[in-house]
């Protein structure tokens, strides 16, 4: 859990961290709107295109080294980010702490499903997943606690000595595993699966950036990777010993429930994007107040994550999940309700019920994945997972982060009149840029900064409700796919209250 939660701080401290590295130096980096999507992206790309040739090395070679070796690359990668000089520098060094993500995340829930008996697994993975939601609620209040007090670096500093107790504390307690019989390697199907997912993603990226999935280098890289990918399962259906054994997609469990979580997180990632640039930008929030009005969203994953086990044997997997996706999509919805002027309250509660609705979608989902697969294919399974889930976030930042950026555009063109003709396309690129620009003309730039704020809710309010629907179609995949709620136990097999499982567990 701590090596989970170390990964998701950062990207969750970074959030808050945008306004300040677009800012020139030595404030900050004076990064664009591009180069900070690539500072996550960079991440993303990575990331995903080893998740599933990690969780293979660590099915092979042991979890736990793996866990380990991915600590130890993200710490070095966090500290040679915080002495990054320009953009350019933290973008590669945010690459290499996505090598040592693809290797964190994976190991993490593997050792879960081998360190806890099956019925044991789905409490196991909702505590799991309430930790992924206390980081979320630290990241945000911790980097604005940086902000404060430090410069722009600290945000990836802080990873360094958490990463060091998390080495300490997995070499002494965290015991291996591995797959008793792994096999023969795959030296056709981990290269394929590798450059398939980073063309798909860098294509998906690069379209999002350029605000054109029909360029020709969009049109390339990504229909490239869907091929690469395509020869990749083609290849594994008819191999002696594959990488990935695609009759796990024949589960509905498993292939509704990857869905699910695909889906979840395009709609999440790609909406909230803006919420630094809306609280700080459109509202004047600092950095910490923004990660305190966001601490919502993760208290409500802390509260709910660990119970969602209980609604699940109650009301089936499939009812919770799709009415967990239906309430992300009211969420996003709700989001139009906000303009210039909302009490920042309301914000508070659509942050409330998004974090509810989430809480009630990745537990069970996550479960449905783990235990639709053997217990020694753990690490590959957890490596699906988060290949969706990243595929979703790239996709989600990329289609979204291009409409938000589109309509900006398109809501403000005809205020930047006011500046010269050279300024106008750089002044567009987003409501940072138009304030940064309305700053330098002076008094005479007055006149930009209410328009562009008008410019940015508008197209808020368009790239949520294209969130919601997303979020939508994913209620109705698991509505339709996913195996609802099991046949009633047995009496004597029926699931113990937490008070049983304490005694039992203080009898053992």
């Amino acid at each position: 859990m701590l090596g989970v939660m170390i990964v998701v701080l950062d990207n969750s401290i970074l959030n808050v961290a945008m306004r300040v590295m677009s800012r020139p130096a030595p404030t900050g980096l004076g990064a664009t709107q591009g180069e900070l999507e690539w500072a996550v992206n960079s991440y993303t790309l990575v990331f995903a295109g080893l998740l599933f040739t990690a969780g293979l090395l660590g099915d092979r070679f042991g979890r736990k080294k793996a866990l380990l070796a991915g600590l130890l690359v993200f710490g070095a990668g966090s500290a040679l980010a915080a002495a990054s000089s320009g953009p350019g520098e933290l973008i590669a060094w945010r690459a290499l702490m996505g090598v040592g993500g693809a290797f964190v995340m994976p190991a993490t829930l593997a050792v879960v499903m081998n360190v806890f008996p099956r019925e044991e697994q789905p409490r196991a993975i909702g505590i799991w997943a309430g930790g992924v939601g206390l980081a979320v609620a630290a990241g945000p209040i911790t980097g604005g606690l940086l902000l404060q007090h430090f410069w722009w670096g600290s945000v990836f500093l802080v990873n360094v000595p958490l990463a060091l107790v998390a080495l300490v504390a997995v070499t002494v307690l965290v015991p291996d595993s591995r797959d008793p019989s792994p096999g023969r390697l795959d030296p056709v199907g981990v290269p394929l699966s590798f450059a398939g997912l980073v063309l798909l993603v860098y294509g998906i990226i690069e379209g999002g950036r350029l605000a054109d999935f029909t360029d020709p280098e969009v049109v390339a890289t990504a229909g490239g990777g869907a091929l690469v990918l395509t020869a990749f399962v083609l290849y594994e259906r008819r191999a002696a010993a594959p990488a990935l054994d695609t009759r796990w997609f024949r589960n509905p469990a498993f292939s509704a429930a990857v869905a699910a979580i695909a889906f979840v997180f395009f709609a999440l990632m790609g909406a909230t994007f803006f919420s630094a640039f809306y609280l700080q930008s459109v509202r004047g929030c600092s950095p910490l107040e923004t990660g305190l009005l966001m601490v919502p969203l993760a208290v409500a994953q802390m509260i709910f994550a660990p119970r969602a086990r209980r609604v699940v044997a109650r009301f089936g997997a499939r009812a919770v999940c799709a009415t967990g996706l239906a309430g992300v999509a009211v969420g996003m919805w709700a989001v139009v309700l906000l303009d210039e002027t909302t009490p920042l309250w309301v914000l508070e509660v659509i942050f409330f019920v998004q974090g509810t609705a989430m809480a009630h979608v990745m537990p069970p989902a996550t479960v449905s994945v783990m235990q639709s697969l053997p217990v020694e294919k753990a690490g590959s399974g957890s490596a699906v997972n988060n290949t969706f889930r990243q595929v979703g976030s790239a996709l989600g930042v990329a289609v979204l982060g291009s409409l938000l950026s589109a309509r900006y555009r398109a809501g403000v063109e005809d205020d930047l009149a006011v500046l010269p003709e050279s300024a106008r396309h750089a002044a567009g690129e987003s409501i940072e840029a138009t304030l940064g620009a309305a700053q330098r003309l002076g008094p005479a730039g007055r006149a930009l900064v209410d328009p562009a704020k008008a410019a940015f809710v508008d197209a808020m309010h368009v790239t949520v409700l294209a969130a919601g629907t997303i979020a939508l179609m994913g209620a109705a995949v698991v509505a339709v796919w996913l195996p609802g709620r099991p046949a009633a136990a047995p009496e004597e097999t029926r699931e113990v209250s937490d008070e049983d499982e304490e005694e039992v567990g203080a009898r053992r």
